[in-house]
């Protein structure tokens, strides 16, 4: 074997003809110099990084790992020829001398090491007959024109089916703009308006997931729609009015709510004024009784419904660990029991307000809820009597269902917590409350976010 001066002494064997040439240490310092840097050569070689180039083709990758990581990136098929080649000019001088032709074909771990001998960085090329690795295909031509066909029941009995072609001059309708492909089957409203030159059709829905659990077949007629309206309806506030007078007299009471929430059902039925804000012409009793005179009914409490924007209700936001509390729903009841008891409801009064809700209450294994203060209730519905003096007491409760999970957010928000609360500061109550000789309305309200 041949050897060159032009390459460095790295490349040389360390044993042979040219180790006769190396000073032998003489023991005591000098040898314990020899075998630290021994050690250094040692740990060199163990953490130095090992570049190789793998190529198919004209395509390149660099990689640490060889045939694993080779198999992985082709992957050949299992009776397709599979190999790892170096060209010599790539492997060191003394390698390539022990190989004739212009490969050294790495078929084992003798063969890889001859290859690496002496270099810093290696090329190893794949050889066999399976397809190259994919390329990234070019985007397909963008959908500038559809046919759509809507199927439509005007009433029963009565439908209609609208054959037309939607088209967009640069917009693809197939794809987002980060490639996401638009298809699928999908729920929700159709909008078409006729109205002298404006004809629009619009239409807002959601993606069904579970596709295979929808029956092809499946057809959204009136019926269909009549369950969703029940299924769908938004969060509703459902209030209760108490007026305990302290002696028979006429009365007018008015609920103007804030813009972002609207009446919904109120009974006996109060007479609308303005956008969004009713009135009752009421006489009223001590002990509570009410004169409703527009229907000519007698009732005990005043009953209406508040709806809030759905696009302002945030679960999440609206009832948290920083402004509720939240417990299991065996220990909520017994809870909010107290609670009441506290706020100076009558035993009849908070049995009424549990018992109406119960079902409510059950749905959940976990609940949070808080109690708004009485600024907050005035900012979202607002009520005015027609009397001297009045003595409000307005209980809004909030709640919703959670999750185990979420439970655990409440750490420091529990039914301990909620104990230690002053609940009559909280609420705004006050002594007067329990006074017969004042006019006096007890409102409770009670509203679940889903």
């Amino acid at each position: 074997m041949l050897t060159s001066p032009a390459v460095s002494n790295a490349s040389l064997p360390g044993s042979g003809f040219w180790a006769r040439f190396q000073k032998t240490p003489k023991g005591g310092k000098e040898m314990d110099l020899v075998r630290e840097k021994q050690n250094q050569q040692a740990q060199m070689a163990l953490t130095r990084q090992r570049l190789l180039t793998i190529c198919f083709g004209d395509m390149e990758t660099i990689r640490m790992e060889l045939e694993a990581v080779c198999r992985d990136w082709i992957k050949p098929p299992p009776d397709a020829e599979f190999g790892l080649r170096v060209p010599v000019e790539y492997a060191s001088l003394h390698a390539s001398r022990l190989v004739s032709g212009p490969y050294i074909y790495l078929t084992g771990e003798d063969s890889y090491q001859i290859a690496i001998m002496g270099v810093q960085g290696l090329r190893v090329e794949i050889v066999g007959d399976g397809p190259p690795p994919a390329e990234d295909e070019p985007p397909p031509p963008p959908v500038l024109d559809m046919p759509a066909t809507f199927n439509l029941e005007l009433s029963p009995g009565q439908n209609v089916a609208l054959d037309t072609t939607i088209s967009s001059d640069e917009l693809d309708m197939a794809r987002m703009e980060d490639g996401t492909t638009v298809d699928g089957q999908f729920w929700g409203k159709l909008n078409i308006v006729h109205q002298g030159d404006t004809h629009t059709m619009e239409f807002t829905g959601t993606r069904i997931i579970n596709e295979d659990e929808v029956s092809p077949d499946l057809l959204v007629d009136a019926r269909v729609i009549s369950k969703l309206a029940v299924i769908s309806k938004p969060s509703t506030a459902k209030c209760h009015l108490n007026i305990l007078a302290p002696t028979s007299q006429y009365c007018d009471i008015t609920l103007q709510p804030s813009p972002l929430w609207k009446l919904g059902l109120t009974w006996p039925t109060a007479e609308p004024l303005d956008d969004n804000k009713v009135k009752y012409f009421l006489r009223v009793h001590p002990g509570g009784a009410i004169e409703h005179f527009e229907t000519q009914l007698n009732a005990t409490s005043l009953y209406y419904e508040a709806i809030p924007d759905p696009a302002f209700v945030d679960p999440s936001e609206f009832i948290a660990p920083r402004n509720g509390f939240a417990m299991s729903f065996r220990d909520f009841i017994p809870h909010l029991t107290r609670v009441l008891d506290q706020l100076g409801m009558s035993l009849h009064a908070r049995t009424n307000f549990i018992n109406n809700n119960m079902s409510s209450f059950a749905n959940h294994k976990n609940i949070a809820y808080r109690f708004l203060s009485p600024a907050k209730i005035a900012a979202a519905i607002d009520i005015s009597v027609t009397t001297e003096n009045c003595v409000f007491t307005r209980l809004f409760m909030m709640f919703r269902g959670i999750s185990d999970d979420e439970l655990g957010l409440f750490a420091d928000a529990g039914e301990k917590e909620a104990n230690s609360v002053n609940w009559r500061e909280r609420v705004g109550w006050s002594e007067q409350s329990k006074d017969p000789n004042q006019f006096r309305i007890l409102e409770t309200s009670i509203l679940e976010i889903t």
